[in-house]
């Protein structure tokens, strides 16, 4: 939800006009294709180089076609300071990881206890720079001159996410909607539209009476095909005290075929129902997210319909159906011509030939897929949430003065290295 912080909290911060007219996204999505296509093309012969680039293109696309009252925002961010913000990131974290893997080596027998300390110092170290990432981002985005800024401890707010976030996955899940909302609590306190303050009025606990019903249709099945599962098992016969001495007699005598089946419909049930809810449950987060938006006495309110986040979706697969039958064409008459063109060659060149063939094809099928879901779900969220967007008591905004500074782009690079936060 980063990619929606930088500028849809900055949705408030227009001047006094009509709600219902305030808000516009007038992007084409043929113009957003050509970006995300040329991009893609770029990525691949620079090995991944071009993203500073592609990321700054599509901010500055995003913001610059994001208006309100008739004014749009401005994305005043380069490419250069990605690159910057990147190479600083790993050099800060080569050595990290290097440290990791001399404690994993050094360790023996507490090489578990070593594992877990790494991956709590790297999930801590991933939300110090999610903050960060937002506060440059936040420095970029500028409406009618006046910048937005962030104050705030990153890591007070890494040991508080990296604590909600343990304490979400020991709920399985419930905990989610408070974490959300405190977290979010804590980013907009620190949130200014020059020196205007914000803040997030949105309630866990209606996130949470909204969402529990989702939670109940994905789980409750799985895990009663969890206790099927487990219940229906003869757990005397595994161990040997029933069922004969072979193994495999004592298998099939502790039901274990049937218990797989509770197993594997468990399962797929889970996967279909995450697959068909996680739409609803994105616009309902997104709606939810957007009408806690306050900067001083502005308010913000989201219409987003779920209709429109289902009929984005499928729009996502439709195309990724398309392209995939494409894409299956393409390696095959591929194949076909890279057979006849070294059919003669000895066996050792044929092999680096095909495997360099299907780096490229699953290099490309990646960026193609990539690029699909960019240009359909992601900008028509970012559509669908604009245009949703209803603001209140503008009319403060006009004694509004400029104040903050540019963040370093290290939390972006960070972020980007580390491949937690939005772009």
């Amino acid at each position: 939800m980063s990619t929606f912080e930088a500028a849809a909290s900055a949705a408030p911060a227009v001047a006094a006009v009509p709600a219902e007219k305030a808000a516009r996204f007038g992007g084409e999505p043929r113009a957003f294709w050509q970006l995300l296509a040329r991009g893609a093309v770029l990525l691949m012969f620079t090995l991944g180089l071009y993203r500073f680039w592609l990321t700054t293109d599509v901010r500055r696309f995003l913001w610059s076609n994001t208006e309100l009252a008739g004014d749009s925002f401005e994305y005043a961010g380069t490419a250069r300071e990605l690159l910057l913000g990147f190479v600083i990131a790993v050099a800060i974290l080569v050595p990290l990881y290097t440290g990791f893997f001399l404690a994993t080596l050094s360790l023996g027998a507490l090489t578990a206890l070593s594992n877990v300390a790494a991956l709590l110092g790297l999930t801590l170290l991933g939300q110090y720079a999610v903050y960060r990432a937002r506060r440059y981002r936040l420095t970029r985005t500028v409406y009618r001159g006046v910048r937005f800024h962030q104050t705030g401890s990153a890591w007070r707010y890494a040991v508080c996410a990296l604590l909600w976030w343990m304490l979400t996955a020991l709920t399985l899940g419930l905990a989610y909607p408070f974490a959300q909302a405190r977290l979010e609590r804590f980013k907009m306190a620190n949130t200014f539209f020059g020196n205007l303050p914000g803040r997030f009025a949105g309630s866990g606990l209606r996130l949470f009476l909204r969402g529990v019903s989702l939670w109940l249709v994905a789980l409750g099945p799985f895990f009663a095909a969890v206790t099927a599962t487990v219940l229906g098992l003869d757990w005397g016969a595994i161990a040997g005290s029933t069922g004969g001495d072979d193994l495999l007699d004592r298998l099939e005598a502790s039901g274990i075929e049937r218990a797989v089946i509770y197993a594997v419909l468990g399962g797929i049930w889970l996967l279909v129902a995450l697959a068909f809810l996680y739409p609803c449950f994105q616009a309902m987060v997104l709606r939810w997210w957007a009408s806690g938006l306050r900067f001083g006495s502005i308010c913000v309110s989201s219409r987003l319909r779920t209709g429109q986040v289902l009929g984005l979706y499928a729009r996502f697969l439709g195309c990724a159906f398309l392209f995939t039958l494409l894409a299956a064409a393409v390696v095959a008459l591929g194949a076909f011509v890279i057979d006849k063109a070294v059919g003669e060659f000895d066996s050792i060149f044929k092999e680096i030939v095909a495997t360099g063939a299907i780096v490229i094809a699953y290099v490309g099928c990646a960026l193609g897929y990539s690029t699909i879901y960019r240009a359909t779900v992601r900008l028509g969220l970012w559509r669908c949430l604009v245009e949703s967007l209803e603001v209140s008591d503008l009319a403060v905004l006009e004694a509004v003065s400029a104040a903050g500074e540019a963040a370093s782009p290290v939390g972006e690079g960070l972020a980007d290295a580390l491949s937690v936060g939005g772009a």
